[in-house]
């Protein structure tokens, strides 16, 4: 079970710093569930999802940019999407920015699908494409020649009658971001092996290697009672290799849970386990800075060592 596997992580984690990243800009707001930082024009940027803490499903995206240590401020000039939970990756020499747009009405959630932006300037990407209805945390990755890599993550009702767990993960490959749509992403084949009965997750940021293989750094939920009649859900970073080739699941662990940042709020009690994951960066040093949401209601990076080291470095752009 997944539960004793993070049992043994919580025994052995080597955390080497662990910190909060602080938003400029912004008051009266959350910002968490963030993209990692990455670079245009000499400067690092983020973007992260702003919220009011008394508030769900009424979230947008907003652009920030590093103006000292584990600092961001908003970026006035740039375009606000009406999206959840943000990611980017470098296709082809754009940016591609994907999130979470929700559909409400009268105050409940109806239907949520993934929306793509493009471009290559940065304060003013276009919309170009639309995943299939009810389908989070889509994700993409420029494999060179080989093309671009397409992640899905299918979780309703008929994934769990037939596979057990509450979503899965599947892959496909396209050759130019004019292709991706929704039935692409829908057609992806299935991923063996990731999830058992009643867990679910997905990648949340996705990067070649040099081995040929793909590093993700994703999510990992299960449920658990938490003794005075209420659920907790527990989401976990972590780190999985996957080999496009033979299409097989090479490498899964954990890499970081809401233990292994600083102490904080979180959005409502079931969040308060909770580390949505980002993504990696790495460092000079060879270890890694791992960003993810904590709490749904702020964003902290702690630093690790290399997840993929066994498996090759890391060759993903993230400057455009």
């Amino acid at each position: 079970m997944f539960c004793e596997k993070r049992e043994a992580f919580e025994q052995t984690k080597i955390i080497h710093s662990s910190r909060k990243l602080t938003f400029l800009g912004v008051d009266g707001y959350d910002v968490y569930n963030c993209s990692i930082p990455f670079q245009w024009k000499g400067e690092t940027y983020i973007f992260g999802r702003v919220e009011k803490r008394s508030e769900w499903a009424r979230s947008w995206v907003y652009l920030f940019r590093k103006v000292g240590e584990d600092q961001y401020k908003r970026v006035p000039e740039s375009m606000i999407y009406t999206l959840e939970d943000p990611y980017i990756a470098v296709i082809r020499g754009e940016l591609c920015m994907g999130g979470t747009y929700v559909v409400r009405m009268r105050n409940e959630v109806k239907t949520y699908w993934a929306n793509f932006y493009r471009g290559q300037d940065l304060m003013n990407l276009y919309y170009f494409t639309t995943g299939p209805d009810y389908m989070k945390d889509i994700r993409l990755v420029d494999m060179g020649e080989r093309g671009i890599g397409v992640f899905s993550r299918p979780r309703d009702e008929a994934t769990e009658k037939k596979y057990g767990s509450l979503s899965i993960v599947g892959f496909t490959v396209i050759q130019s971001l004019d292709e991706l749509d929704d039935k692409v992403v829908e057609q992806a084949r299935v991923i063996d092996g990731l999830f058992a009965t009643g867990e679910w997750g997905g990648c949340n940021q996705c990067y070649l290697l040099d081995s040929g293989y793909i590093g993700i750094i994703g999510h990992k939920c299960y449920s658990y009672p938490w003794g005075d009649g209420r659920t907790m859900n527990a989401y976990c970073n972590v780190a999985f290799v996957f080999d496009p080739e033979t299409h097989t699941l090479l490498d899964e662990k954990i890499i970081g849970t809401r233990t292994c940042y600083p102490d904080g709020p979180s959005k409502v009690f079931i969040t308060t386990d909770s580390a949505f994951t980002s993504g990696i960066v790495m460092r000079d040093d060879g270890k890694c800075d791992l960003y993810s949401g904590i709490g749904d209601a702020e964003e902290g990076v702690i630093t690790i060592d290399d997840p993929f080291e066994r498996f090759g470095n890391i060759v993903t752009n993230t400057v455009f």
